[in-house]
């Protein structure tokens, strides 16, 4: 039962609860077990508060017993991106730099309200340093491994979350993404990820990297996702993009409507990722996938957006490195030279941008965010590719032989980044060599209702499947 617990969908586990058929207690002993197991092959956690967990799990296990749940969240353990801040966890950003002493006062947004919600709070995942780059590795942590292959990386900045969700080392993860920091690893070890329209999932302190930042759900289920959504997806005065409206959004309502009738637009390159550049098993499993969403009934027809010689990967490389730049100039010499060198190399290339530069990449990301607006006049969801290419080998800082300082290989996520349209990621198929595939559902501006219901229309065609590592 142990292991059930520990990779059962966390709607199931809340069930469960209220029937007094398992209890927070014993799935908290089930993700420890599995932290256990599987952190010294993967690692995927920079803290683990085991007592704070099971005291937690106490505190729920009594609320269900008396029938007054703080929601359906209550009692599920959960696993947090160490750019979250936590409160009573430490929050290092995956940087030597940072203060190991805290204190750890202050509650994120999202870690305030999965708190309210009573979720077990397991600790915090490794990322890359500040989530610079789309890997998960740093020099204060080391790396972390795929568990499809532990010889690949799960991806990044969010990799540590998905590598321990996709074992069961908690129930349901939160991400962050700036350029595709959810939907990359999510794509590379088989889970389903959301980054929200911009601003639907507060965020406090300020990200590094500014308006392109999101928080969303990385889990083994859409209706998990819906589930985090209704909790995270909450207004915060903290944050000063917040939607005020947003508290009366449910998630779960009509999920499970389907895609008959839709007007979904299929675009293999999204009009300027060369075709080359695109893995042919990625590309094969992707147009599959475009199938099952035509045998569910939606319209769907081969279209990209016109976007009149702009390429998202420029403009986002500039506000990249840019933020990059203003982030490493904040920390003394002495810290600096505790931090990623890649990161140096992505700050001192934002540097020698011109103010010019700057100014026109912003002019040319409204431009953009207008062609996909127009774009969606047309048609009710866009599917592509997630990533070009599945997981490539650990210790790489990018594909395609890159430093990392180009995030260009990643260019169907960084995209949406850019324009803020809600975007997520589900497996559609396998390599040769079993490692997951993802294919990209995009929505307009606040239809994540509607990416969650297409997303879960598929998932109950093509199941998500664990990686065999989980069920040994």
């Amino acid at each position: 039962m142990a292991a059930d617990l520990a990779m059962m969908p966390a709607y199931q586990l809340a069930k469960l609860f209220k029937k007094g058929k398992a209890s927070p207690v014993e799935a908290t002993r089930a993700a420890l077990a599995r932290i256990e197991r599987f952190q010294p092959v993967l690692n995927c956690m920079q803290h683990i508060d085991a007592d704070g967990a099971l005291k937690q799990a106490r505190a729920s296990e009594k609320r269900w017993q008396k029938g007054k749940p703080l929601g359906p969240l209550d009692g599920i353990p959960t696993t947090i991106k160490d750019l979250v801040q936590t409160r009573g966890m430490p929050t290092r950003m995956g940087s030597a730099a940072t203060d190991a002493d805290g204190p750890w006062q202050t509650d994120a947004p999202t870690a305030a309200r999965l708190r309210e919600a009573g979720a077990v709070l397991l600790g915090k995942t490794t990322t890359p340093e500040y989530g610079w780059k789309g890997v998960t590795d740093s020099k204060l942590f080391g790396i972390t491994r795929n568990p499809w292959d532990i010889h690949k990386t799960p991806g990044g900045s969010s990799g540590g979350g998905t590598a321990a969700e996709a074992v069961g080392i908690g129930n349901l993860a939160l991400g962050t993404d700036g350029a595709g920091s959810v939907r990359i690893p999510c794509s590379f070890t088989g889970l389903f990820g959301l980054k929200p329209t911009f601003a639907r999932v507060p965020l406090y302190p300020p990200s590094s990297q500014g308006t392109l930042s999101n928080a969303g759900p990385m889990t083994r289920t859409v209706r998990d996702a819906a589930l985090m959504m209704n909790v995270i997806a909450r207004p915060d005065p903290r944050d000063w993009y917040s939607i005020p409206t947003d508290d009366k959004e449910d998630y779960l309502k009509g999920l499970d409507k389907g895609v008959k009738g839709m007007r979904i637009a299929w675009s293999p390159d999204l009009g300027f990722v060369e075709k080359h550049r695109i893995d042919p098993k990625v590309a094969a499993a992707t147009a599959e996938a475009i199938g099952i969403f035509r045998q569910l009934g939606a319209r769907v027809e081969e279209a990209s957006p016109r976007l009149e010689g702009l390429d998202p990967r420029d403009i986002e490389n500039i506000h990249w490195t840019g933020n990059c730049s203003v982030l490493v100039k904040g920390f003394a010499p002495e810290k600096q030279a505790l931090m990623d060198p890649g990161l140096l190399r992505a700050a001192e290339h934002g540097s020698r941008h011109s103010l010019e530069t700057f100014i026109r990449a912003g002019h040319q990301r409204q431009h953009l965010g207008v062609a996909f607006n127009l774009f969606f006049q047309d048609y009710d969801l866009l599917l592509t590719p997630t990533m070009p290419m599945p997981a490539f080998n650990v210790g790489e800082p990018a594909a395609w032989g890159g430093d990392g300082v180009d995030i260009g290989w990643t260019p169907f996520t960084l995209t949406f980044n850019l324009t803020r349209q809600p975007a997520a990621t589900i497996p559609c198929g396998f390599t040769k060599a079993g490692l997951p595939i993802g294919l990209q559902i995009v929505g307009p501006h606040y239809a994540d209702s509607r990416v969650l219901r297409a997303a879960f229309a598929f998932e109950e065609a093509m199941p998500i499947k664990p990686p065999p590592m989980a069920d040994n």
